[in-house]
């Protein structure tokens, strides 16, 4: 049942963001054509929850990783400061957690480690239209977040990443809901081994019930908001706002 609703809203999904990721791009000139893709976010949201509710996506065996796992977009970061920590091991890095909190962060990777880990194997759904199967592991988005403290008026997490792409700094952003959804971890480890460069070292976001433009690599920095107005183009993500692509892609 559960595959079958990830399909059903995969679909709506990929028809909108899609298209642009296949190619249709002369589509992403018409302002009407961008505006039809920022009014289906909404309802994407709305029937996604309605169906999933609080439900988890699905979660496969070690029989079913698959041989090869795609490494897209960044696939490496030219920040000096990222590569000092990347030739180090990121043992002086530390995430930052800050905006609207009573308490900011800075958690060593170490830390990270240390916390209560949740280990799932899930699949990565990609809107070009692969799909692999991994193993992942880290704390809980939603423990990192009850350490800092939220403030009332915080709204959204966004993540705030090392690579430049297309010119911009790269960021995601999702809201409290997904932040607190079990399966939402800041991931480390993918398939026993630490993340590596390419696969989004030292974490990466997963947040399972949405598309894989969604799951942020390279997080150097947490920032929860009010709103996402006025953050970089206003989307509330690097493809939201250089291609129009839907800000919630649940599937």
């Amino acid at each position: 049942m559960i595959v079958s609703r990830r399909k059903l809203i995969g679909l709506g999904a990929a028809g909108a963001g899609g298209l642009l990721l296949g190619g249709c791009d002369r589509l992403n000139d018409s302002a009407a054509f961008r505006g039809v893709l920022g009014g289906a976010t909404g309802l994407n949201m709305r029937t996604h929850r309605l169906l999933m509710g609080d439900s988890l996506a699905r979660e496969f065996t070690e029989a079913d990783l698959s041989p090869v796992f795609k490494a897209n977009g960044s696939l490496s970061v030219a920040d000096p400061a990222y590569r000092g920590h990347l030739a180090q091991g990121f043992g002086g890095w530390a995430l930052q957690v800050g905006g609207l909190v009573r308490r900011p962060l800075a958690l060593p990777l170490s830390a990270l480690k240390s916390w209560p880990q949740r280990t799932q194997i899930t699949r990565h759904d990609c809107v070009e239209g692969w799909s692999a199967i991994g193993k992942w592991q880290g704390p809980q988005l939603g423990r990192v977040l009850e350490a800092a403290g939220l403030l009332p008026n915080a709204n959204y997490v966004v993540f705030h990443c090392a690579d430049v792409l297309e010119g911009a700094p790269y960021y995601e952003s999702i809201d409290l809901v997904d932040a607190f959804h079990p399966q939402t971890i800041l991931a480390w480890r993918m398939n026993d081994a630490p993340l590596s460069e390419a696969h989004g070292a030292p974490i990466r976001l997963r947040v399972e019930r949405q598309l894989g433009y969604k799951q942020a690599k390279y997080v150097m920095r947490i920032e929860l908001r009010e709103s996402l107005a006025g953050l970089y183009g206003g989307g509330g993500g690097h493809w939201e706002d250089s291609r129009g692509y839907q800000w919630y892609a649940g599937i």
